[in-house]
């Protein structure tokens, strides 16, 4: 059993990670949130689960029950708040992004290792149905060799209030940090990098669109997010060898996560059918292949931590593969843009 210990009592804790805990009675127990105020309103809702509020962070810290922390607070105290759970025993799953910095994200993974234990990032949209469709899809080989995919995290939100901030609460810190780990998680580190990072709507903001291109021999991938996109790209687009693939329609757990629908409910994060993606080839006559998207899931990053931390497991979410998402995201925000560099 994981006994879970929660720091941070806002969106993203009442959002993304207690609708998928609270139905994990058999593997998890939520036993403890912390928050620096009291928030009796948020708080009555989870009466029924028993879970233990408080505003003292060594109330989490020093409970020798809890085995594994979250750490769902903004990006500035990621570092900080691993590292104080790691020295005091804990294992940690950390929001994205994991680190601001390469040198942070090495420092908490050697002191995990030196101390026996597991820390990762809350890689969420590893688990998006749209990139389970588009792995299925490179899995079965149905478009031969890949020779480029684009992918897409767009929204159209023409406000230009000023609204200044540090390089980590730009759009590549916040949306980059998918997508870059889900082409990392199939294809590995890059050979070279086109970086394009503007801010489009106001000037005094952090970027608020990027353009980065990740170079594998004779394989590219293309990630791009902008605020200024009215009429949507399709998410993926991925041309092969033997075909292309194009999935429209982004992963519905989030849209009904925000309608605030519980994970249990049927028909929840189901992708429609009109929003498959199709692969097309040259022999085909009927106007392509539908691939039935498989249904997506954000409690299986807890899941996979049960694997990992009671079972043995080893971890999917590797310190290689962050390392170098943050690399990438740490490289994309220093100097001028555009540029290519070499990893």
């Amino acid at each position: 059993m994981l006994n879970i210990g929660l720091i941070g009592f806002g969106k993203s804790t009442t959002r993304y990670h207690l609708p998928y805990l609270l139905l994990r009675k058999e593997t998890v127990n939520v036993k403890k949130i912390y928050s620096r105020s009291k928030k009796p309103e948020l708080e009555s809702a989870y009466e029924s689960h028993r879970i233990e509020f408080t505003q003292q962070l060594d109330d989490i810290l020093t409970d020798e029950t809890i085995n594994l922390v979250s750490i769902c607070t903004p990006p500035s105290t990621h570092f900080s708040l691993a590292k104080l759970c790691l020295e005091n025993n804990k294992h940690v799953v950390v929001e994205k992004p994991f680190a601001n910095t390469t040198e942070e994200a090495r420092q908490l993974f050697e002191l995990a290792n030196e101390k026996g234990l597991t820390i990762m990032p809350f890689q969420n949209r590893r688990f998006d149905s749209d990139f389970l469709s588009l792995k299925k899809v490179l899995e079965r080989g149905y478009i031969g060799e890949p020779i480029e995919l684009e992918s897409h995290f767009d929204y159209y939100r023409p406000d230009k209030s000023h609204s200044p901030g540090d390089f980590y609460e730009g759009a590549f810190y916040g949306l980059g940090v998918h997508l870059l780990d889900q082409v990392i998680s199939l294809f590995g580190k890059p050979e070279k990098l086109y970086y394009d990072l503007r801010s489009l709507r106001n000037k005094n903001n952090p970027e608020d669109y990027y353009h980065v291109e990740l170079f594998y021999g004779n394989f590219k991938a293309i990630l791009k997010t902008s605020h200024l996109v009215s009429k949507p790209y399709p998410k993926f687009i991925l041309h092969g060898t033997g075909g292309s693939y194009v999935k429209h329609g982004i992963d519905k757990q989030e849209e009904h996560l925000k309608a605030g629908l519980s994970p249990s409910v049927e028909g929840f994060g189901v992708d429609p059918i009109e929003n498959y993606g199709v692969v097309y080839t040259a022999d085909q006559k009927d106007g392509g292949l539908p691939i039935e998207t498989p249904n997506g899931d954000y409690g299986r990053v807890y899941d996979h931590l049960y694997e990992v931390i009671v079972e043995g497991e080893e971890k999917q979410i590797t310190d290689e593969q962050v390392l170098t998402v943050i690399e990438i995201l740490e490289k994309g925000i220093q100097g001028e843009n555009p540029k290519v560099i070499s990893l």
